[in-house]
């Protein structure tokens, strides 16, 4: 039996007995036909391919461009595909059997330049400075600017943030400690800049009665009693529109990941930016290696007697 004879043997199978969809079964039969084509001159067709073979033809889809994720979904229909002829008594071996699923590559975070990053605080600043005295508009330009500042010193999550307590600036520390995921707590910076935005928004939240007397850092008349990250998220994007800044690129946890990046780029280890951001395992921090490696490729090039 030829190979596209034993494609439509799988793909019937498929349909009487596993109920797939027609969607199901065009995508099934795109797959196979695809790697059939590919196959079918140095391999015989796929029907009776080696894993060698499938090995090129994995190649061959890296080359023209496919990505990972593509080319696992095709190695998984090929996998069904020889089950089907070893169950049938059609193939006596198995040749996925042997092959690694192609790895996905996990995605970079979005960030921030350091200049974009300065130009946000800048201009949030500067809004705080210029709204009249003793406004609603002057109160939300203070707390969106302090927000921004302590966000970037400490690199804390959005829920983390919104949720401070009002002792936290009291104290008008350079760290302070925060409860995390797991209710895990961990110490945080606070630098110079940032406990002055504090000490700004704590002096502007005092001017008004509906704000002074709550235990939150950043009251709102919410459910929890606090800012609700849809907030903050909304108005970081209306500063990123005045700054200049895509707001497709913005966001609070954005923010995060620019702290971490740019601790990295200049100099940090990632074992202290791991315990800064409160990750549990090494593995979630190493999204930022992609930094690390331009940063030891830039001390290689600089430094190295051999260095191009």
């Amino acid at each position: 039996m030829a190979s596209g004879a034993k494609i439509e043997a799988f793909l019937e199978m498929m349909a009487a007995e596993r109920g797939a969809s027609d969607n199901t079964l065009s995508s099934y039969r795109r797959d196979l036909e695809d790697a059939d084509a590919f196959l079918s001159a140095a391999e015989k067709g796929l029907a009776n391919a080696s894993a060698a073979g499938i090995r090129k033809y994995l190649s061959d889809m890296t080359s023209r461009g496919f990505a990972a994720t593509t080319q696992a979904r095709k190695l998984s229909s090929l996998r069904q595909f020889f089950k089907f002829l070893y169950a049938e008594g059609m193939r006596g071996d198995d040749p996925t059997g042997v092959l690694d699923s192609p790895k996905r590559r996990r995605p970079l975070p979005k960030t921030l330049s350091e200049a974009e990053m300065q130009a946000l605080l800048d201009r949030a600043a500067i809004e705080a400075r210029e709204a009249p005295d003793g406004t609603p508009e002057r109160m939300a330009a203070q707390r969106l600017s302090t927000l921004l500042e302590m966000l970037y010193a400490s690199g804390l999550r959005v829920s983390e943030l919104v949720s401070l307590p009002l002792r936290v600036a009291l104290r008008d520390e350079r760290f302070f400690t925060v409860r995390g995921k797991g209710a895990k707590e961990r110490m945080v910076p606070l630098s110079a800049k940032a406990r002055e935005a504090v000490a700004l928004w704590v002096k502007e939240r005092a001017r008004h009665p509906a704000l002074a007397e709550s235990t939150w850092l950043f009251p709102a008349a919410s459910e929890t009693g606090y800012l609700s990250r849809q907030v903050f998220a909304r108005e970081l994007k209306g500063l990123a529109a005045r700054a200049g800044i895509s707001t497709a690129k913005i966001s609070p946890h954005v923010l995060r990941h620019a702290f971490a990046s740019h601790l990295l780029q200049n100099g940090a280890d990632l074992r202290a930016v791991q315990q800064l951001l409160g990750h549990a395992d090494i593995s979630t921090t190493q999204i930022y290696t992609h930094v690390l490696e331009k940063r030891l490729h830039e001390l290689v090039q600089k430094h190295h007697p051999l260095a191009d």
